[in-house]
């Protein structure tokens, strides 16, 4: 885990008088007039009211929740948060009928960030993503994850995966970092992929690895980015280091990245979008999650929808994410996240409140601290004025957090 900032209260809590949507076992986990506690920021009991021991709530801090809704504290489990400057320009060629690919071979796209960010400082960074993370922080998000990926060489992802840890410590909020070197070619390349491959595996991963900054390894498995085989290499390193792994797969086109990624037992595979039914199987079979992510899909007016029907049929756990970033998705809300799943890909409510609550934590292979109101994990709470889950799905535009806690406080 990420060094970030401490609980630093002993004294015990209760939110008591709540609606609870736990997201144990398979769906929302609904408890009327429910209680969550908490001891030294973990939960120690969730469940009725009626049913708490009595000895919790005597030397408690008690909160009278007043009938509003408690989840989990959301995740957002994909994310490029680290980033400078932004590609307004990229959006309106698009407008104007240019593709993403398009845009991508002429120099634009993930290339016109790197040059930002190569240019920027670690302090220019920071100044640059806080207000995005406080935008997220103040939807509920009490765990991120963060890649790396603007920086195509090893001084610019260190710095960039360094910020990304900083974050941690100048926000109450959880932080997962993810290298993401494998991102694209950078022009000093000259087009040799298979050199800047080399450099990721030999240079990059070591020096990153050496340095914990990164909690996970990822790639993008495209034809504007690298093959299967390039990933391969990749991940065969990130194991030799002892670092899990994702990827960004099946976007544009169907290379099989999802059923590589389930070869790799990948926390995850993200977007999807061209993900066959062999894919879909080989994710169910590895546990991986598929992470969807709308706001990349809207954003570039792409028509292929990921296969949610084919995910539910082989079981295949559904993650939702903001994708934040500059050129694809430059967007700061979980909450219209949800709204996106739901009425661009016919996700349910139960499905989206899980994507970035239960399933966000599994895609970052964090179930066993939180995601879910469970005995003895984290206690990550968002307090909601609504009288039902579908409310935080349906809105748009409209943010009815109450309280956000994190860590117990």
């Amino acid at each position: 885990m990420a060094p970030e900032q401490q609980g630093t209260g002993t004294r015990d809590r209760v939110w008591r008088n709540a609606q609870l949507a736990t997201l144990t076992g398979d769906g929302v986990g609904s408890v009327a007039h429910g209680a969550v506690a908490a001891r030294d920021g973990r939960i120690v009991y969730v469940g009725p009211e009626i049913s708490m021991p009595a000895s919790l709530a005597k030397s408690a801090e008690v909160f009278d929740c007043e009938g509003r809704l408690i989840t989990p504290g959301l995740i957002d489990c994909h994310t490029h948060l680290i980033h400078a400057g932004h590609r307004a320009h990229e959006f309106e060629l698009r407008l104007k009928g240019a593709t993403y690919e398009e845009i991508a071979r002429s120099g634009g796209g993930i290339a016109s960030s790197v040059k930002a960010l190569r240019a920027a400082s670690e302090e220019a960074l920071m100044r640059e993503s806080l207000p995005r993370l406080d935008a997220l922080i103040a939807e509920g998000v009490t765990t991120i994850e963060v890649k790396s990926g603007y920086g195509l060489d090893r001084d610019n992802e260190v710095k960039s995966l360094k910020a990304a840890r900083r974050l941690g410590r100048e926000r109450p909020i959880s932080v997962r970092t993810t290298f993401l070197g494998a991102h694209a070619l950078p022009p000093e390349a000259n087009g040799d992929k298979s050199a800047y491959i080399d450099t990721v595996v030999n240079d990059m991963l070591p020096a990153i690895a050496a340095e914990h900054l990164a909690d996970a390894v990822d790639g993008f498995c495209e034809g504007i980015a690298f093959s299967v085989d390039d990933m391969a290499r990749v991940f065969d390193a990130a194991r030799l280091h002892g670092l899990p792994v994702k990827l960004h797969a099946d976007q544009l086109s169907n290379l099989h990245g999802a059923s590589l990624a389930a070869r790799y037992r990948a926390l995850s595979a993200d977007h999807v979008e061209y993900t066959d039914e062999e894919g879909a199987i080989a994710m169910a079979q590895a546990g991986t999650v598929a992470v969807i992510l709308p706001g990349a899909f809207y954003f570039i007016r792409e028509s292929q929808k990921p296969p949610i029907d084919l995910f539910r049929k082989h079981g295949v756990g559904m993650a939702l994410a903001t994708d934040c970033n500059p050129g694809t998705s430059p967007l700061t809300s979980l909450l219209l996240t949800m709204n996106m799943g739901a009425t661009l890909f016919r996700m349910t409510v139960d499905e989206c409140l899980a994507g970035v609550t239960r399933e966000a934590a599994r895609a970052l292979g964090l179930l066993h601290e939180t995601g879910t109101l469970t005995d003895g994990k984290s206690c990550d709470l968002a307090i909601w004025n609504v009288e039902r889950p579908a409310e935080l799905v349906y809105r748009m535009g409209f943010n009815p957090l109450h309280a956000r806690i994190w860590r117990g406080q």
